[in-house]
């Protein structure tokens, strides 16, 4: 498996040092809206830090690279830039992205426990809190026919079983996103019993794609999800068929505090005004 010891140890100093240049930054900037009393922040995954910062984001999600026998977040020069962004823009990577799992499965391909971790020991170093584990295309969990495939859970359990370890000392939960329902992904966490794996719960994908209770699926979840996915398909988050009021409601109802990401369309074309618009709207949902 890729990513050892030495790295994850060296790695910690690397964090330390982006943590104090990136506090500094930020004593001279002014606290960003999704700072305030409700705990909550907004950051999104199609823009780039530096447009985050014109977005009015608090934070932005990266992704950790195509296939490789080494990811390219798992680089030392790439994680350096990263860090050296973080500073200058005063963004933190909310999350990393695991959307390469959606064409090399995590329940099939042998290179995919390494992936994990040697993304756990770059989130870590990165001060990111959250990996998305993703099981969409020919990782999705769901056959055909809509039954559940579980001879691919039985396998995913026991990798992300294995992996969980490293996780909890990283500091880094892994957030499983996918097509399954509330009661289903709730299994597989029992399965695995480790607070270090939760769900990373699309909105959208769960609502706009499978008619899941959205609301329902919040409260039942609870504290069994690590960080939220919102997007209204094709649409501003306040005009697709998905309905965001009563899914905020819920979201404030179980206690939620962390990162609210944005994985929005551009309706407009202009990336930078769309993810602002979409922003604006999230933070008014929770003023």
């Amino acid at each position: 498996m890729s990513g050892t010891r030495r790295d994850f140890l060296s790695g910690t100093v690397g964090a330390m040092t982006a943590t104090a240049l990136s506090a500094r930054f930020l004593k001279a900037t002014p606290a960003r809206a999704g700072e305030g009393k409700t705990g909550l922040k907004v950051g999104g995954c199609t823009v780039e830090l530096e447009e985050g910062v014109r977005c009015g984001l608090d934070g932005v999600e990266v992704r950790v690279g195509g296939p490789a026998d080494r990811l390219e977040i798992s680089r030392p020069e790439v994680r350096r830039q990263y860090k050296d962004r973080m500073a200058k823009t005063g963004l933190p990577i909310s999350s990393l992205m695991m959307g390469l799992l959606n064409d090399c499965a995590l329940a099939t391909d042998p290179r995919a426990p390494g992936w994990l971790e040697q993304s756990i020991d770059a989130a870590h170093d990165l001060g990111a809190k959250v990996i998305l584990v993703a099981f969409f295309a020919n990782g999705d969990l769901l056959g055909s026919d809509g039954r559940v495939k579980e001879s691919d859970v039985d396998s995913v359990v026991s990798r992300l079983k294995a992996v969980a370890p490293r996780a909890r000392d990283a500091g880094v939960i892994l957030g499983i996103e996918n097509y399954l329902n509330a009661e289903q992904n709730a299994r597989i966490l029992d399965r695995i019993a480790h607070d270090s794996v939760k769900i990373y719960y699309d909105c959208f994908n769960t609502g706009g794609t499978k008619g899941y209770d959205v609301p329902a699926e919040i409260r039942f979840l609870k504290d069994r999800i690590a960080q939220f996915h919102f997007k209204n398909g094709p649409d501003y988050l306040e005009t697709g068929k998905l309905r965001y009021a009563p899914i905020a409601a819920a979201i404030k109802e179980i206690g939620y505090r962390g990162w609210i990401v944005l994985e929005t369309s551009n309706p407009s074309h202009d990336a930078v005004a769309d993810v602002k618009r979409n922003a604006e709207y999230t933070r008014e949902l929770f003023a």
